[in-house]
């Protein structure tokens, strides 16, 4: 089975994805280990696309079954071919926003406010726009444009439960198909 999970900022593609993926005993990567280079300031710098493409694609090539969170719509790849399953996450942005605040919190403490106020800001403002179309390239629109396009069965979880109750639907729907 080759999932995909998407959705906003915030709304738990990766703690589901990582849970899923302990519990099929399969591999879980995520978007932004591709997308992100390393550097001292993490998530400041992009990888050139080409480069992010190929490492993700080498990975994927090496499974046959798999989960990738995160949002690869604009990768420009055709990703039918790489997918049997698409979950797409669904939050109110109020409760992702809450989320966010308290990840980068977690993440960088007090310096969220002094010296890393300014990419606190910007990512904040960033994922606000998620939902009014506000946000370059990833938003809920465009999101479900891209959702359009993928011919694999799509699960949308748009309600703020466990990680558990998140599994047991998405095994319910493996299960279905």
């Amino acid at each position: 089975m080759r999932i995909h999970i998407v959705g906003a900022a915030g709304v738990g593609k990766t703690t589901l994805g990582i849970a899923l993926a302990a519990q099929m005993d399969i591999p879980y990567f995520d978007s932004d280990a591709y997308f992100w280079a390393d550097s001292d300031e993490p998530f400041t710098v992009k990888r050139p696309p080409e480069l992010r493409n190929a490492m993700l694609l080498a990975d994927l090539e090496r499974h046959e079954s798999y989960i990738v969170g995160g949002s690869m719509i604009s990768w420009e790849i055709d990703w039918n071919k790489w997918f049997d399953l698409i979950v797409f996450l669904r939050l109110s942005q109020e409760i992702r926003m809450q989320r966010l605040h308290n990840r980068e919190l977690e993440r960088y403490g007090e310096s969220i406010y002094t010296e890393r106020a300014p990419h606190y800001k910007e990512f904040m403002d960033w994922a606000r726009g998620y939902e009014d179309d506000t946000t370059p390239r990833r938003s809920l629109r465009n999101h479900q444009e891209w959702l359009q396009t993928m011919r694999c069965p799509i699960l949308e979880i748009a309600d703020d439960t466990t990680t558990d109750e998140r599994i047991d639907r998405i095994l319910q729907t493996i299960h279905n198909q």
